[in-house]
């Protein structure tokens, strides 16, 4: 007879249950489904959009699903919803794809700020050795992704936005 491991197990009310038990389950969000639900098709991304994928971290290490990855932000973007729905769900769907688009455009003058920022410095230390230009440039372009955030934020609107779709957006 081949003998069989035994299972570990804790106590609860009288019963045993396995300790080995199967991995999270990740469960599509509330806003999720309306937006599958509300989809009318596939959405062709502008090139600015696309650019400003490019631009957002390629990874995120998740412990609470709490942001938006570079995945989450291109699946919403890429969804088409009938401009002629007014309903309420219709309308929080549109608000919260063009809050993600405002977000990601804007990351495109984050990084052109910072490297205008940081490519200006090059160029005014010109008469100084290469040690004096790279001692600055890491300082110069940390600040200019702050810069960059800000005017990205003013051209594309997004200061201006309400925070209700703001906090759409980052769900």
């Amino acid at each position: 007879p081949s003998r069989s491991k035994p299972q570990r197990s804790l106590p609860f009310a009288g019963q045993r249950l396995p300790i080995e038990m199967a991995a999270g389950i990740v469960v599509p969000s509330d806003i999720t489904l309306l937006e599958e639900k509300k989809s009318v098709g596939n959405r062709q991304l502008y090139i600015i959009e696309k650019l400003g994928l490019l631009g957002m971290a390629p990874f995120m290490i998740r412990l609470h699903y709490s942001k938006m990855d570079k995945g989450d932000c291109r699946s919403v973007l890429s969804k088409k919803y009938d401009p002629d729905d007014k309903s309420e769900a219709g309308v929080i769907v549109q608000k919260r794809q063009e809050s993600v688009r405002k977000a990601v455009v804007s990351t495109n003058f984050m990084w052109g700020t910072a490297g205008t920022m940081s490519g200006l410095t090059w160029w005014s230390f010109r008469r100084y050795n290469y040690q004096a230009r790279l001692v600055a440039l890491p300082f110069i372009f940390y600040g200019g992704t702050f810069v960059g955030r800000m005017v990205g934020d003013m051209v594309t609107g997004r200061n201006a936005e309400f925070g209700r779709d703001r906090f759409l957006g980052s769900l």
